[in-house]
């Protein structure tokens, strides 16, 4: 006979996945709505600012003054409209094989300069035998843009940078490795939250974002940090099953 307990508990979670999904599309979609309006605000204020850009009495100067202000916050609600958009319609995704490596390597060279410029040295530690992974090269290199940028904001005063891909028992693991100023344990607990951030005009969706591409991927991430010592992101991807398992 059926445990009626059970399904009835399999109803209430099916039931609270539709809610979220609705939830969510319903979301997307007002964030959509606000992003035409908003764009239309920001091309005005852009046309003020020109207006006044040879402003030379005081009240022109006090115009100008709250014109850039209003559209510097027209740029963060883009960006976190823009943000959100990225983070809700993350899901299923195209998977084909690919290799670990070269998404990295491709990430830590958009990134080379920046690091020269900040006196971060980039160290790579790429296991040369790495098996192939199911991977979406758009997403996951976007999910590894993030991690990579926020190791280097966690270096200002330089540092270095380590790479490393290796095989597990389950796949293949990535560890990405600063030496910046590390967080605390209520932080690195926090990080992953929709909207938590520490930065100054920071949409708290960047990490949240990384975490759900990461797990679309059916990985899992992890975080280890210490202040004042630097933190580690430590990635696992499952290898596809050999043909006879």
């Amino acid at each position: 006979m059926p445990d009626h307990h059970s399904l009835s508990t399999d109803n209430a979670l099916d039931a609270l996945r539709a809610r979220y999904a609705e939830l969510a599309a319903l979301a997307g979609s007002l964030a959509h709505e606000i992003k035409n309006p908003l764009s239309v605000i920001r091309m005005n204020m852009d046309l003020l600012a020109e207006d006044f850009a040879k402003a030379e009495t005081p009240k022109e100067r006090r115009a100008l003054t709250k014109i850039e202000m209003v559209s510097r916050q027209c740029t963060r609600l883009e960006n976190l409209l823009n943000d959100f958009l990225r983070f809700n319609k993350v899901s299923q995704l195209e998977l084909t094989l690919g290799n670990l490596n070269e998404q990295i390597n491709r990430v830590l060279d958009l990134f080379a300069a920046q690091a020269e410029e900040s006196h971060v040295e980039i160290v790579r530690y790429l296991d040369p035998d790495l098996p192939s992974i199911q991977l979406n090269a758009e997403t996951l290199q976007a999910a590894l843009v993030n991690l990579v940028k926020n190791a280097l904001e966690a270096m200002p005063d330089g540092g270095q940078l380590t790479a490393r891909t290796w095989v597990t028992r389950q796949g293949v693991a990535l560890d990405l490795i600063d030496t910046g100023i590390g967080m605390d344990e209520r932080t690195a607990m926090k990080m992953f939250d929709a909207f938590y951030t520490t930065k100054s005009g920071g949409s708290g969706l960047g990490l949240p974002t990384a975490r759900r591409i990461i797990e679309a991927h059916g990985a899992r991430i992890e975080v280890h940090s210490e202040v004042g010592i630097g933190t580690q992101f430590t990635l696992e991807f499952p290898t596809p099953a050999r043909i006879g398992e």
